[in-house]
């Protein structure tokens, strides 16, 4: 399963997301072409430090997500506590405060869908860790529009719930650790 023309990656995670990402996001080239948006359930009463976190220990650029950011290659946008993250037509992305989506605001899955929609089969999706199915929904719509779905191998996921409801979603999905995710990154990154 190969995306005809990468243009983004879309990563969803909760329980356990910061030991998953630590694997994945440092071992991304400086020269990473693509944009990275990151959904992490975060309570809204909390301030994430995750894009600080990360950045200290990435070659690529960390932030957390503005509303109306242009978005650009080589550079990770984490959704904002208590937003959900989109991203709009003309490239832009968008914060929104809608009613939280299986109980958690940002969701997974309205990331998801709306990257599907703008990047088609040029998006990779990335389900890891988590303990809820947020993101099932989401990676199948990846799935649909011909993009490629990747699920944390959930005997290696801190929980394996959101992996394995991914899975049931998406059975075609490619199964990897997260090392072997960023490997997988690396390479798309050179074609």
């Amino acid at each position: 399963m190969t995306v005809a023309t990468p243009q983004a990656v879309v990563i969803g995670a909760s329980a356990g997301a910061l030991d998953a990402l630590s694997a994945i996001l440092p071992a991304l080239p400086a020269d990473f072409r693509f944009p990275v948006m990151v959904v992490v359930h975060i309570p809204p009463d909390k301030q994430s430090v995750l894009a600080e976190l990360l950045q200290a220990k990435c070659k690529i650029q960390v932030c957390e997500a503005a509303d109306k950011q242009p978005l650009q290659g080589g550079m990770v946008y984490f959704a904002p506590p208590d937003y959900h993250l989109l991203i709009e037509e003309n490239g832009l992305l968008s914060l929104s405060s809608d009613e939280p989506v299986l109980f958690s605001r940002p969701s997974i899955d309205v990331l998801f869908e709306s990257a599907a929609d703008v990047y088609e089969d040029g998006l990779i999706g990335i389900v890891l860790t988590g303990a809820n199915s947020d993101g099932a929904n989401g990676l199948a719509t990846i799935a649909a529009n011909g993009g490629v779905a990747i699920v944390q191998d959930p005997s290696s996921a801190h929980n394996s719930i959101m992996p394995e409801a991914a899975l049931k979603a998406v059975p075609a999905a490619l199964i990897m650790g997260a090392k072997q995710i960023a490997e997988y990154l690396g390479k798309v990154n050179m074609t």
